[in-house]
């Protein structure tokens, strides 16, 4: 494991913010962290990223401890934060020459990953430009071009895609994609669902500064409930008599009746239905979503 953290506390006066977060996350994975507003996300990569101490517990990224070995955490980790850390006077290529001198690479070398990155992230064109003429997906990808001037092995991402349009957001999700097949570590926050389903090999739900459920998406996705049918009826003596038959749950015309997910079991619905003289008006299968479990498992 690349990243372990255990017990991690924080409290901030009266407040605690973490009460005990254990984390494991394998190297070239995508881990998410999810919860609501106040939930203890962003406390947890201010620690992780030796940017704040912990009241109790530990953690080691890389195999250095971050409490006792601070500067060779640094070392191995980037963070890219809500909003784009680009000086927008300055060029995009000299944003990130700037960068690789700070990170003691010499001005050659400096040029040199300056160019790949600008590549690698669809900036050429737009390099010798003021980043104050850049939109908002342009001064993202710059942001992240930058943490990446040191070849870092675990990229920070504190809601990456925040204020980004759909187009944008695509585009980052597939530099981001890029990154792991390289063998990066990504720790991602993020408010939307989708973009954690999309990304993610392991999903931490967070509410109250503790986790209240770890796992793939799919397997969250599970823990609420499987797939089910729907079944709209035109009345209710229709859903009444179709509730006689099925076994399911009845609310405002609608029939829920709980599905293995074939299409076997969908057809064998109907033909219990038809033989009952039983027509619905709309029939839809429904899976649960990132945004089921995260309704039911947070407060």
């Amino acid at each position: 494991m690349i990243v372990e953290a255990a017990g991690l506390r924080k409290s901030f006066g009266v407040t605690e913010v973490l009460s005990g977060v254990d984390l494991r996350v394998p190297e070239g994975s995508v881990h998410a962290l999810l919860g609501p507003n106040g939930a203890g996300k962003t406390t947890i990569v201010r620690i992780l990223t030796t940017l704040t101490r912990p009241d109790d517990g530990g953690a080691t990224i890389g195999g250095y401890d971050v409490l006792r070995e601070p500067a060779l955490v640094r070392g191995v980790i980037s963070l890219t934060g809500q909003y784009a850390a680009v000086d927008e006077n300055q060029t995009g290529r000299e944003n990130l020459v700037m960068v690789g001198r700070l990170m003691h690479l010499g001005r050659p070398a400096a040029r040199r990953r300056t160019g790949e990155l600008l590549e690698r992230f669809g900036l050429t064109d737009a390099m010798d430009r003021r980043v104050k003429t850049y939109s908002g997906g342009m001064r993202r990808r710059l942001d992240l071009a930058m943490s990446l001037i040191a070849r870092p092995r675990v990229i920070f991402l504190d809601e990456p895609t925040t204020g980004l349009d759909p187009a944008s957001r695509s585009t980052m999700w597939d530099v981001i994609g890029e990154l792991v097949r390289d063998g990066t570590t990504i720790l991602l926050t993020t408010q939307y669902l989708e973009e954690a389903d999309r990304l993610a090999d392991r999903i931490v739900l967070l509410d109250h500064g503790r986790i209240v459920a770890t796992g793939t998406a799919d397997e969250l996705k599970t823990q609420i409930g499987g797939e089910r049918i729907e079944l709209r009826f035109a009345d209710e003596v229709q859903l009444l008599k179709a509730t006689g038959v099925l076994d399911g749950v009845a609310d405002d015309l609608v029939l829920n009746i709980p599905s293995d997910g074939t299409a076997a079991h969908l057809h064998h619905v109907l033909d219990v239905l038809r033989d009952n003289g039983l027509q619905p008006e709309r029939v839809s299968s429904h899976r649960p979503t990132l945004d089921d479990v995260f309704l039911a498992l947070t407060a």
